[in-house]
């Protein structure tokens, strides 16, 4: 009797728990429901499979320190199932991890399912092996898509399910998205893709997970699906229904790279005024997309020539590190934003155009109020008056007032401090003399031979079709037979990327196709001996198309384009010709990446500039935790590993990116945060160099205290004698406040502030790094600075002339504390 009691004891315990931890959630035309209650929902996309495992915990931490109440991923379906039913959650795939890591740091989980994701991933994260099933159309309405896609779409929920990792079952997930951003290019697919939307919405609506489902730029996403805007600015979208609440799933936080563009940035004071204006527009969820960017490890990287880093100008960069002033501006905003949480979703609100671009909103709540003044001018700062008080609105910015009377946040006030990130050399060996290299040729010589092919057909084949995207390489190879020796001009049409023709098993020429334009003709003249002559053709891709009405039919590869042999006026025809195929390199298939101990790497007499060779060192790993780069100076195009884990594709060669640093070109010294922002905004940095020159190695990739191998192919021909590898760290801070603020300045854990370099109160010049005296300062602020900063990891001056001294400046002067430290 008392087991029994004890067993009945427990169930009901048992059930308590399960009660309150479950999260119920719904909502109306106001906000996302949590429990009932509306919420204001500040989310930042982290995408697992661009970081390691080992990094997620860091990256998560960040983010909520950050002001983040949710992580937004999408779900890689071509990670997870390479080949048709052949599944992956492993090591960075490894997405139940992911979420719980999430729900471990106490956040909500936003998860976007598609199975499309764009995402500049490659192929949009569709498997290619699609394109094998019989009838297949991606993202229409066809049944050979909508049953691949129900199955896998299926398997996600079932696995999220079973884990319990919904909100209903105690989990952090709170919305899932079916479908992707495909408003943009329905009408592409005219009743078809109408037809496919809502079935995707039915489909969805089925699978009864217990949380809403979301449709992103989906103007006519069918009920119950909330359609949801992706943007620079959503501050005018409206849902399609009254009783969906305004969500922005896609904040751009910057912009995505390419080969051939220098480096994009966002401002933060333009994010925050587009963050400002949503909410101030009755806006309750935002997500940034980027919080994180991260790296495109492996071939995963799409476009075409979408580089290897998805740094995205994100709040936090790359290597995980903080992007000041961007992430801590933003966490200034978050934190105004959450005081104001219950009249924003709550209150009675009220607009006011004051004309001149300027608008007050109010949200009233029984006896409080809560009031936003937006200057939406890009060239001429306002002073408002509002409830007898005056407020000085700088151009293109949002005033935040959570009492309609304190100023407590304006979006172009950057108070935050920034910080310029180093690079530092490897102290743990004298790098690049202590790497000693060997080599090895990739074995061309079989495969051009003509010996070794997987099919042969007498035409020439589309590439994604042909292999499946199983590798970047196709060899289309054929032979020719001459009565005597003679030259020829070799013409390829071609529809790129890139093309390496070889006779009679050399490299007689190779060239790529500019970035997007992609079918290029080839044509180099050779000799053809008397005899029988080989000719190989290696067609290479840089990431495949992810984005478009029918993406998945732009072609690849040497698809049915002529390759002719001209001499004058005489033509030898080679299209119809017997082609033999193989997928990939031999290198491929035995592994080479995996650092075989074999006799065949070679240590004496190291070429470069020899494509086709492989590379391999070994290197102590960089002291310290700070985050670790390989420095590819000196590369052409290949791809790198360290200890068998891919780096990704390096392309270093490629030639100089966005030229020009005039005020009309798109490196401009200063970028101007007013006006609306786009891809095209000349606010990039880098221009003229190569696109791509640091990749990052995870520290989780590294083994300390014994040797770790670098393995690089290079297949344009490069030199490695110059690889180094660095650490990236904090290297220059610095801040500038007004009086009556508190200027914050911190180094990374385990970094002290070193020096002061820069401190004055006064009517200071100049941004950081850049910092001028003006014409008046206190002779005293300098030493207290130095005296309240050096040798602490932090530190807090407040401005005021009791701590700084008086700045004897006149009255009209723009006064501030501005100080530059080193850590």
């Amino acid at each position: 009797m008392c087991a029994k009691n004890l067993s009945l004891s427990f169930l009901i315990l048992f059930s308590l728990c399960c009660i309150i931890n479950a999260t119920d959630i719904s909502y109306d035309g106001r906000a996302l429901k949590i429990d009932g209650q509306r919420r204001v929902i500040i989310s930042g996309s982290i995408h697992y499979p661009r970081s390691t495992p080992e990094m997620w915990p860091d990256l998560i931490r960040k983010g909520k320190e950050g002001g983040l109440d949710a992580i937004e991923t999408y779900v890689f379906w071509n990670g997870h199932e390479p080949h048709r039913r052949e599944y992956n959650f492993e090591g960075q795939y490894d997405i139940i991890r992911f979420i719980k890591e999430i729900q471990s740091a106490g956040l909500y989980a936003i998860l976007r399912i598609g199975p499309y994701a764009c995402a500049e991933w490659n192929y949009g994260g569709v498997p290619a092996w699609l394109r094998k099933i019989p009838g297949m159309q991606f993202r229409t309405n066809n049944q050979p898509w909508k049953d691949e896609m129900a199955t896998f779409t299926k398997l996600i929920v079932d696995m999220i399910t079973k884990e319990k990792l919904l909100a209903p079952q105690g989990g952090p997930i709170i919305l899932l998205q079916i479908e992707n951003e495909y408003g943009n290019i329905m009408d592409g697919y005219h009743q078809a893709g109408k037809d496919y939307i809502k079935w995707a919405a039915e489909f969805a609506d089925s699978l009864k997970p217990g949380v809403p489902w979301i449709m992103c730029q989906q103007a006519d996403a069918p009920q119950p699906m909330i359609n949801t805007c992706n943007r620079f600015y959503c501050d005018d979208f409206k849902p399609n229904n009254p009783n969906s609440p305004k969500m922005w799933t896609e904040n751009w936080t910057g912009w995505f790279k390419a080969w051939d563009k220098a480096d994009p940035h966002r401002p933060a004071e333009d994010v925050a005024f587009a963050v400002s204006r949503f909410f101030q527009k009755n806006g309750t969820l935002q997500n940034y997309y980027m919080y994180h960017g991260g790296t495109n490890f492996g071939r995963t990287s799409g476009g075409p020539y979408i580089t290897t880093s998805y740094d995205y100008d994100a709040p936090l960069d790359e290597y995980g590190n903080l992007r000041q002033p961007k992430w801590g501006h933003l966490k200034d905003l978050h934190a105004v934003l959450k005081k104001m949480e219950k009249q924003l979703v709550y209150g009675d609100y009220s607009y006011e155009n004051r004309g001149n671009l300027i608008e007050v909103t109010k949200y009233k709540l029984n006896d409080t109020t809560a009031c936003f003044i937006s200057n939406s001018d890009n060239g001429k700062d306002a002073t408002v008056d509002l409830n007898g008080s005056k407020y000085f609105v700088p151009a293109w910015s949002v005033t935040l007032l959570p009492d309609c009377k304190t100023e407590a946040y304006n979006s172009a006030k950057v108070k935050a401090q920034t910080a310029i990130m180093v690079k530092k050399q490897n102290t743990a060996e004298d790098e690049p003399s202590a790497l000693q290299w060997s080599w090895r040729p990739e074995p061309v010589k079989n495969q051009v031979a003509n010996k070794k092919f997987s099919f042969q057909s007498n035409q020439l084949l589309e590439q994604i079709t042909t292999s499946l995207d199983e590798s970047d390489y196709l060899w289309y190879m054929t032979s020719v037979k001459q009565d005597q020796k003679k030259q020829w001009t070799l013409s390829v049409n071609t529809m790129g990327h890139v093309l390496y023709a070889f006779l009679n098993n050399k490299l007689v020429g190779q060239q790529y196709s500019p970035n997007n334009k992609f079918e290029f003709k080839f044509e180099k003249n050779v000799t053809l001996k008397r005899g029988t002559n080989t000719l190989a053709l290696l067609s290479a891709t840089v990431g495949l198309q992810n984005y478009g009405t029918q993406y998945e039919l732009t072609p690849t590869g040497i698809a049915w384009k002529p390759v002719k042999l001209i001499d004058g006026n005489n033509t030898l025809d080679l299209t119809n010709s017997t082609w033999n195929y193989k997928i990939g390199l031999v290198s491929e298939e035995k592994k080479f990446h995996l650092d075989e101990r074999s006799s065949k790497w070679k240590t004496d007499m190291l070429p470069t500039k020899r494509p086709f060779t492989w590379y391999k060192t070994t290197f102590k790993a960089p002291a310290g935790t700070d985050a670790v780069v390989l420095d590819t100076i000196g590369l052409n195009k290949g791809h790198a590993w360290v200890n068998g884990n891919s780096l990704g594709r390096f392309w270093p060669g490629y030639g100089n990116t966005d030229k020009g640093t005039t005020d009309k070109g798109p490196c401009e010294k200063f970028c101007d945060y007013r006006g609306t922002f786009d891809e095209h905004k000349p606010c990039r940095t880098g221009c003229g160099k190569p696109a791509q020159r640091w990749y990052h190695v995870p520290r989780s990739f590294l083994k300390s205290g014994q040797p770790n191998t670098l393995v690089l192919f290079e297949e344009a021909g490069g030199d490695p004698s110059q690889i180094n590898f660095q650490t990236v760290t904090v290297g220059t801070i610095c801040a500038s406040v007004e009086k009556g603020q508190t200027l914050s300045l911190s180094c990374p854990a385990g970094g002290r502030i070193s020096k002061i370099e820069f401190a004055s109160y006064g009517n200071v010049k100049g941004t950081c790094g850049a910092f001028e005296k003006g014409t008046c300062e206190s002779k005293d602020a300098f030493n207290a600075v130095n005296e309240s900063c050096v040798g602490k990891e932090s530190c807090e001056v407040v401005v005021k002339e009791e701590t700084v001294g008086a700045s004897g400046c006149g009255d009209g002067e723009t006064i501030k504390l501005a100080v530059q430290a080193s850590c």
